[in-house]
């Protein structure tokens, strides 16, 4: 199985960590795993429903292709000021 190793934890984290695996009962490799998984399963999930959403507004008949950029947006609306 794989190691990880983190360096420069700051304080603080680490004092949540513990807290947190004593609390559940878990060693802080457990608790760190189960917290890890947990965080990347929800961003992969977000990413997931955010490619569901645009899917569906091809059902709606709108090109996505021609949307613009957030870079475009924030420009337009500064511009408009």
């Amino acid at each position: 199985m794989p190691t990880l190793q983190v360096r420069d934890l700051p304080q603080e984290l680490y004092n949540k960590l513990d807290y947190l695996a004593k609390k559940e009962h878990r060693s802080l490799a457990q608790e760190t795993i189960v917290l890890l998984k947990e965080g990347v399963e929800k961003r992969l999930d977000n990413k997931n429903r955010r490619k569901k959403v645009i899917e569906s507004f091809t059902g709606l008949g709108i090109n996505t292709n021609n949307l613009p950029t957030p870079e475009e947006l924030i420009r337009e609306d500064r511009d408009s000021r």
